[in-house]
């Protein structure tokens, strides 16, 4: 059983509410728009980090973290990107992938839109966190926590960490 920390588009931003929800996960995955990578750096001090980069990352963090993550945890296959859609209306550019070879959790950023969706067609969870920074049009910073145990991803729960 893995207690995970979902969050995107933190445009360098790291606080202490962030880092209180960080110490109560086992893993913090992040969707990119990383920005400054002392954020990731803090986060990987507490607990082990997946990320991908983002379309506002520079290149170090493009360095560091790939475009796209896939991998399993536990039972469950997942693939993180930032811009990946959503389901019906998937990026051009991953469409045919995900298509061929479906995740059975699809997580990605970018919108600044907090969207849990089941993709029954393609029998995937489809993620997105919003955004847990300060930069962009979003009201409300949020993330996501959750469980996966065995093949189950399950006790999801919405954070709001307050207005930007």
């Amino acid at each position: 059983m893995k207690k995970i920390l979902l969050l995107s588009d933190t445009h360098s931003h790291i606080d202490e509410v962030i880092l209180k929800y960080v110490a109560m996960a086992d893993e913090v995955w992040h969707a990119g728009d990383i920005g400054n990578l002392n954020m990731t750096d803090t986060l990987k001090k507490f607990k082990p980090l997946r990320a991908v980069y983002g379309n506002i990352d520079d290149d170090k963090a493009r360095m560091e973290f790939p475009l796209h993550n896939r991998f399993f945890c536990e039972g469950v296959d997942v693939w993180i990107t930032h811009i990946g859609g959503y389901p019906g209306k998937y990026n051009q550019e991953i469409r045919t992938e995900i298509t061929k070879n479906p995740p059975k959790l699809f997580i990605c950023g970018h919108s600044h839109i907090l969207k849990v969706i089941y993709d029954k067609k393609l029998n995937l969870l489809h993620m997105n966190p919003g955004a847990a920074g300060k930069s962009g049009f979003h009201q409300v910073r949020t993330m996501l926590r959750f469980v996966i145990d065995g093949e189950a991803i399950k006790d999801l729960e919405i954070v709001e960490l307050g207005k930007k």
